[in-house]
């Protein structure tokens, strides 16, 4: 019997019950899954009182907010490959923003489902993409000069893929879009926009608007809807009613914009993805401070208009009376730095980087509106859905279900949260400590940092020089990801 028809038949196999079970699915709740780029931990609901974030907080208040939420990976398509496949990343690839496509565009299917999309697909849920969830913008296989196939980035995971271009007309340039209908020009954009348009003026506006259609359509069937949405990653466009609610003079300045002492000085970088991608027209623009605060401004205006659209679905969901029997996720790809420890981006292994936002609400959640403090892992949602869903999840997956801490947010969470970049560099998280170690490479030679949140909570201090003991015990968990942890 070749490979091919095994597979196939291993695949049916797993449908089949899945099939025969139809009457119970129906009783299994909806998801609605909302991707946010480049959102950090910057809302009201956060302790930011000064962000205006009212959709948000909302739903935080009748769900539950994670306050130590970690990413594994600080990129947008690698931290994206993890979340959705439950997984650590495997190799050097995994850590990259091709993550994706890599494991899964132009694969045939196989028996463990590419994704919890997929999973979910099978299991008699439709799957709808709107917007950006892999890491291709429309979730279609196009380049930053709009070449490609256009084939899915993930073939097995949707009954439908949609992205509303408008007038941008490609998904590359409504990612990176301008009011006008252009899109960006590495080194010639300005990093800001504030156009005195309605909110479909910009891409997220015709996503949120989608989204309304889309929830219309489907709420007579049991699906899985995953949105997401644009901003705040770069550039920092949004109608100017938003970036009136931020007085740039006197908004904060970054408490911590100086490097660690005694950071290895790989762990840094030169803000490329701010810097050398646009065109800010002020001078010195890394250190003009007065830049510093429009930017910051700009940055808050665009969480403030996508906490707009995002309650403008959830009003829909409750319009077509779904909330009660659906589950509503928002996830934040990673962090994002402001100016912290010099650097504006991501890319570091810092924890404004691998921390972000998740907020989850559930038909049982109880306790609604207290968060929890456990530490919780991208690669966590999958199992967790599954586990709400009544789905048997494959047995490949590194995530545990944190379905217990809905129910109880004092429940414990995980000791530890791993994260990992580029050059084989590991980090881990426990409740107290980071840990970073950077292995030699031609970059450098190999140095690790500890970090002390009880006593340094902004990582201001590398302290590994003095705790060499603390620094070797905690590196013992590293033995934890043998398995699975990419080898350069």
């Amino acid at each position: 019997m070749s490979r091919q028809l095994c597979v196939m038949i291993a695949i049916l196999m797993c449908a089949a019950p899945v099939q025969s079970a139809e009457e119970n699915t129906k009783r299994r709740p909806n998801v609605l899954f909302i991707a946010v780029d480049d959102l950090r931990p910057q809302l009201g609901c956060y302790g930011h009182e000064f962000m205006q974030t009212p959709q948000l907080d909302a739903l935080a208040s009748q769900g539950r907010l994670f306050d130590r939420h970690y990413v594994q990976v600080p990129t947008c398509g690698a931290s994206r490959c993890a979340l959705l496949t439950g997984q650590y990343p495997r190799t050097p690839n995994d850590l990259s923003n091709m993550a994706i496509r890599r494991r899964m565009s132009g694969r045939p299917e196989q028996v463990e489902p590419e994704s919890f999309a997929h999973l979910f697909r099978r299991s008699g849920y439709r799957t709808v993409c709107l917007g950006k969830i892999s890491h291709f913008a429309d979730g279609r296989l196009y380049e930053y000069d709009h070449s490609g196939t256009g084939e899915l980035e993930m073939p097995h995971s949707w009954d439908d893929v949609g992205l509303p271009y408008g007038k941008w007309q490609n998904g590359w340039d409504a990612f990176f879009g301008y009011a006008d209908g252009s899109g960006r020009v590495r080194g010639e954009s300005p990093p800001i926009e504030s156009a005195d348009v309605p909110d479909e003026g910009y891409p997220d506006g015709l996503i949120a608007q989608a989204a309304i259609q889309k929830l219309s359509e489907l709420k007579d069937q049991q699906f899985m809807l995953c949105v997401g949405f644009f901003k705040p990653h770069l550039p920092f466009c949004a109608p100017q009613k938003y970036f009136d609610l931020y007085d740039p003079t006197s908004l904060p300045l970054s408490p911590n914009p100086d490097a660690p002492i005694d950071v290895a000085p790989r762990s840094l970088h030169q803000s490329s993805e701010m810097f050398g991608n646009y065109q800010h027209g002020v001078p010195n623009p890394l250190t003009n401070v007065d830049h510093h605060r429009r930017l910051r401004q700009a940055y808050f205006a665009c969480v403030s208009y996508v906490d707009a659209q995002i309650g403008k679905v959830l009003d829909e969901l409750d319009r077509l009376e779904l909330a009660d029997n659906t589950i509503v996720v928002v996830w934040g790809d990673h962090g994002w730095h402001l100016g912290d420890q010099t650097i504006w981006g991501k890319h570091t292994t810092f924890e404004r980087a691998l921390r972000s936002t998740l907020i989850v609400r559930t038909p049982e959640t109880t306790s609604a509106g207290q968060p929890a403090s456990g530490i919780v892992e991208s690669v966590d949602l999958y199992p967790t859905l599954a586990d709400l869903c009544d789905i048997e999840p494959p047995g490949n997956l590194d995530g545990q279900s944190f379905a217990s801490v809905l129910r109880d947010p004092e429940s414990i969470g995980k000791d530890v949260a791993f994260g990992f970049w580029k050059n084989g560099t590991r980090t881990l998280r426990t409740d107290r400590y980071r840990l970073v170690h950077l292995p030699a490479s031609p970059q450098g030679p190999e140095a690790d940092e500890l970090y002390d949140h009880q006593d340094d909570p902004l990582e201001s201090r590398n302290i590994a020089a003095k705790h060499p003991d603390l620094v070797e015990a905690l590196k013992l968990r590293f033995s934890d990801l043998e398995r699975v942890a990419p080898k350069e």
